[in-house]
């Protein structure tokens, strides 16, 4: 089994990726937060730091990229391709309200033809490795069954998807028998995405969805950095590793981030962080929202590191 980081937005930008890498085993491919497709004349490559190849040295990445207007994807790839780039993802599956309204994300998967409109371009315009990462709709299953069905005859790279409906946003479980309905039915290659957190769920999928070879880790990876080793050998590292082993981490990403954006910008997305690593270091929801209540960055980081331990 191959074990993916999935893109969560502002947070797996290439300094997280970077630093996992350095930290942790076991992480084949990165897909990219999305980057907005453009046309030619609109596409400013000096502000595509993120995808930057000197910035992306540590294992390989995956672009992932939003839009819907079928000739952006194809002046955007082209670009990407001159930074050295031959896979590219697209986002269909994004849930957030400012996305879904523009037709983007999980807003235009009510919209098959639109979805097919933008696949046949890219595979009759590109000699890319292109690919998809969806929910199992917006609002209905049958969407995400209705866009599998059209893009049967396309080579895609894969398919990502996430067993939820778009409208759930993180509520809820994965709809494991939808899941199973496009695993039976699409010639795709399919990679799972959704709510492994641990050995006994990703358990339940290997026992369930056999021919599974690659599996995005997201949220999961960040209550447990360390979850793709652990899923690959069968066992949780020792306490005293695991402590270990995300103190250098974290350090690590601290310093990383200074240098980066400073304190004020640190300590931002710390706080947006530390919502998953309070799983990780066994904080109480009251302990969780003392830490947040803090301004002060070192006063911040001594709280944080009594309860790294």
């Amino acid at each position: 089994m191959e074990f993916w980081l999935a893109p969560l937005h502002g947070i797996t930008n290439f300094h997280f990726r970077n630093c996992l890498n350095r930290h942790v085993k076991n992480l084949s491919v990165a897909v990219t937060p999305f980057l907005p497709v453009g046309a030619t004349s609109q596409i400013n490559v000096r502000r595509w730091v993120d995808v930057a190849p000197e910035n992306n040295r540590s294992g390989e990445v995956i672009p992932q990229l939003i839009g819907n207007e079928p000739t952006h994807f194809v002046d955007t790839i082209r670009e990407l391709q001159k930074l050295g780039y031959q896979r590219f993802n697209w986002n269909i599956g994004c849930p957030a309200a400012q996305v879904v309204r523009k037709q983007r994300g999980c807003g235009i998967m009510p919209h098959p033809e639109r979805v097919e409109a933008v696949v046949r371009l890219v595979t009759q315009e590109t000699d890319c490795c292109f690919s998809i990462k969806m929910r199992l709709g917006l609002k209905s299953p049958e969407e995400g069954l209705a866009i599998l069905e059209r893009l049967q005859p396309y080579p895609l790279d894969f398919v990502a998807v996430h067993p939820r409906l778009g409208v759930q946003q993180y509520e809820g479980k994965p709809d494991f028998s939808m899941f199973r309905r496009m695993y039976e039915t699409t010639g795709q290659n399919l990679v799972y995405s959704g709510d492994i957190f641990d050995l006994s769920s990703y358990q339940y999928l290997v026992d369930h969805f056999p021919k599974v070879r690659q599996v995005m880790l997201g949220r999961g990876i960040l209550r447990n950095p360390f979850l793709a080793e652990e899923l690959t050998t069968g066992q949780m590292l020792s306490d005293g590793e695991r402590t270990e082993r995300f103190a250098a981490f974290y350090a690590d990403y601290i310093q990383t981030m200074q240098a980066a954006r400073g304190e004020h910008g640190t300590l931002s997305i710390l706080k947006e962080l530390w919502h998953y690593f309070a799983h990780f270091c066994q904080l109480s929801p009251e302990a969780l929202q003392e830490l947040l209540r803090i301004t002060d960055f070192k006063e911040f980081n001594e709280r944080a590191g009594k309860y790294i331990g």
